[in-house]
C-alpha cells in the first residue's frame, strides 16, 4: 500500500534524524581545535566531530514536533536511541571477528577507530535522550505560550535549553571520577569548563541552523501543502 504524502515526508525526515545521529556517533573519536575559535582568554577546547552533525537532530526534531506533534518527535527520538545501539552491537560484533591475514585495515586500527569506550557511548545516548525529550517537551510549551507564532523564539529556545542539559550531561557521565592520562580526576569547575565550551560551540551550530527551519516550513507547504498542527492541537 503506498504511503500518503504526510507519513513518506515522516520516513524521510526519520531517515535523516538516524544518519545524522548515527554518523555522529561513528565519527565522533576524532576530536578537533580550530584557533580562530578564540575570544580573549576564551578558548574552545578540543572538541568531537560529531558535534558538527549532532546539532542537526534537534533541528529535525523540531521539524517533526512542529508538522506532526510531540508524540511522534519522541517515536523519533525512540528510534534514534535504538538503531545507534543496535549499530553499537554490529560494531562489537565485526571487532570481536578474528582479522583475516589478507585484511587491508589491521585488527589495532580497526580497535583504534571503532573502539569507542563503552562510557562514552553511554555518555553520548543518555545525554541525547534527556536532551532530545527536553527540546520536545519546550518546543511545545514555547508554541503554547506562544500561540503558534515566532517560530525562532521556539527553535532557539527549545536548542538553548536542551543543548545545556545535553553537554553537561555527556561532560559529567564521561569525567566525572574517570582519571585522566595524568592520573588526575577532573574537578567539577574543569567538568563545568569543558561543556561550557562545548555548549557554545553547539549552540552557534544550531543557531546558524535556524533559518534551516523557515526553508524547510516553506518547503513542506510550498511543495506538499503540510500545515503545522495548531498549538491547541498536540498531544
Amino acid at each position: 500500500m503506498e504511503l500518503a504524502p504526510r507519513q513518506r515526508i515522516l520516513v524521510v525526515l526519520t531517515a535523516i534524524f538516524v544518519t545524522t545521529l548515527l554518523v555522529a556517533d561513528i565519527t565522533g573519536s576524532k576530536f578537533f581545535y580550530i584557533p580562530l575559535f578564540e575570544v580573549g582568554s576564551f578558548r574552545f577546547v578540543t572538541h568531537s566531530v560529531g558535534m558538527l552533525s549532532f546539532p542537526v537532530t534537534f533541528l529535525l526534531t523540531d521539524l517533526i514536533n512542529e508538522y506532526y506533534g510531540p508524540r511522534a518527535a519522541r517515536e523519533v527520538t525512540y528510534i534514534g536511541l535504538g538503531c545507534a545501539a543496535l549499530s553499537f552491537c554490529f560494531i562489537l560484533a565485526a571487532r570481536l571477528m578474528p582479522v583475516a591475514g589478507e585484511s587491508p585495515i589491521p585488527q589495532d586500527m580497526f580497535d583504534r577507530v571503532f573502539g569507542m569506550s563503552n562510557r562514552l557511548y553511554i555518555a553520548s545516548l543518555t545525554a541525547y535522550l534527556c536532551g532530545q525529550l527536553a527540546d520536545i517537551q519546550v518546543f511545545g510549551i514555547l508554541k503554547r505560550l506562544t500561540r503558534g507564532r515566532h517560530v525562532w523564539l521556539r527553535a532557539t529556545g527549545s536548542t538553548v535549553l536542551s543543548q545545556a542539559l545535553d553537554s553537561f550531561l555527556v561532560t559529567w557521565i564521561l569525567f566525572a571520577g574517570n582519571p585522566g592520562v595524568d592520573g588526575s580526576v577532573p574537578g567539577m569547575d574543569t567538568i563545568l569548563r569543558i561543556a561550557a565550551t562545548g555548549y557554545v560551540l553547539k549552540f552557534m551550530i544550531a543557531l546558524g541552523l535556524t533559518p534551516v527551519i523557515y526553508a524547510g516550513r516553506w518547503f513542506l507547504h510550498a511543495r506538499f501543502g503540510l500545515q503545522p498542527l495548531p498549538a491547541e492541537a498536540r498531544s
